[in-house]
């Protein structure tokens, strides 16, 4: 069983990596130094289904990781 949470706990890492990559906010490199405002603006279509995945994937991951240890103990 722990072998399984292992893979799972993997492949759940790698999603959550490439859902996190995928958000673009404008928060690069080059955004570091530039001088425009930030104004508060709304999620919408699918930043805010990437935005909500990242959420529901990092939970799975936490309780996966809190699951790995259980069983192996």
């Amino acid at each position: 069983m722990s072998g399984y949470l292992n893979v799972v706990q993997i492949i759940v890492s790698i999603v959550v990596i490439l859902v996190v990559l995928l958000q673009s906010r404008g928060s690069g490199f080059s955004a570091t130094f530039s001088s425009d405002t930030s104004i508060y603006r709304t999620r919408r279509g699918v930043e805010r289904t990437l935005f909500n995945a990242t959420i529901g994937l990092a939970i799975l991951f936490v309780l996966t990781s809190v699951a790995s240890v259980i069983f192996a103990s």
